[in-house]
């Protein structure tokens, strides 16, 4: 799409240069994800971006779907780190810093999902504001023990928290830096990025199911002895967060800015995947893929897509 076709071919050329000392290194060209829990199905995505797969750079985009407990009680994690540009590893500090919010996320998963349920919005917009503070925090001390430069070791990060249980359709969105929320609603998209800011709760009030009050308690710390309110990472911009219910109908996408740049610059990009994902029936995982990387000239970086599908 757009005035001329895309630069670059649409389909991979060159393999990134592998290290034979190190092959658990090696980062695939494409992954795909998908679930279904009570009212939702779940759609992701993450594809090298077309100027990458020209140069032979791995894929700087990482992308994790995990689900934390079993039953109704389940929570469900998707994870989108992106790392720096032309800056060396940076597939690899993207990932780990995946692994480690979805491994804050899931030692807390009781409390966040009660809070979920029970719509405690301030103990989840604090609470996830520390994990992620923490989790940053980690990226900092391995840049000061291999001496490199904290802003060049750093990554944008986006999740979404979709909890299991049919009957509760909150959607809560947390995250720090690039990246975009949008929301398809009666065929016309909505930008819900947050505006920033710690602690932000942009979106207007959430219920829960049940009609149970909010529980006032402390916020998810494992260990407060801690600082207790982190600054998560100065170099990429405020936590951000958002609570929100879906409705029958609705699909919420979280992405990369490799495609919520184009989807916002590009009218006949944000057209196609209105039309293709504005459907009652999610499309299969093939399909979903194809739809995610439609070429737009002028865009050519990794992207990486979530969407969730509302019955």
């Amino acid at each position: 799409m757009g005035d001329e076709p895309p630069t670059y071919e649409a389909e991979p050329t060159t393999l990134p240069v592998a290290d034979p000392e190190d092959l658990r290194d090696l980062v695939p060209d494409t992954v795909l994800e998908g679930a279904r829990y009570g009212t939702l199905t779940l759609r992701a995505a993450s594809v090298r971006g077309d100027a990458a797969r020209y140069r032979g750079e791995p894929r700087r985009d990482a992308l994790l779907a995990v689900r934390f407990g079993t039953g109704d009680s389940a929570l469900i994690l998707i994870a989108v780190a992106t790392g720096q540009r032309a800056v060396p590893g940076a597939h690899r500090v993207a990932r780990e810093l995946c692994e480690w919010i979805a491994g804050a996320v899931g030692s807390n998963q009781p409390r966040l999902t009660e809070d979920i349920h029970t719509a405690n919005r301030g103990a989840l917009s604090s609470g996830l504001n520390r994990l992620t503070g923490r989790a940053y925090g980690r990226l900092r001390a391995g840049a000061t023990v291999r001496g490199l430069a904290p802003a060049d070791h750093t990554a944008s990060l986006r999740c979404l928290l979709l909890p299991a249980h049919p009957a509760c359709r909150t959607r809560v969105f947390f995250g720090v830096g690039d990246g975009g929320l949008f929301r398809l609603r009666d065929g016309v998209w909505q930008d819900l990025e947050p505006e920033g800011g710690e602690r932000d709760t942009v979106g207007g009030p959430v219920l829960g199911y049940g009609g149970r009050p909010p529980v006032q308690r402390p916020s998810h710390d494992p260990n407060p002895s801690r600082e207790p309110n982190p600054d998560p990472a100065p170099a990429h911009g405020p936590f951000r967060f958002r609570a929100s219910v879906a409705r029958p109908g609705d699909t919420l996408l979280l992405c990369s800015a490799g495609l919520a740049d184009p989807l916002r610059g590009e009218a006949a990009l944000a057209g196609r995947l209105a039309e293709r994902w504005g459907t009652a029936e999610p499309p299969g995982l093939a399909a979903f893929l194809a739809d995610a990387q439609t070429g737009v000239k002028g865009y050519a970086d990794d992207r990486t897509a979530a969407a969730v599908w509302e019955a």
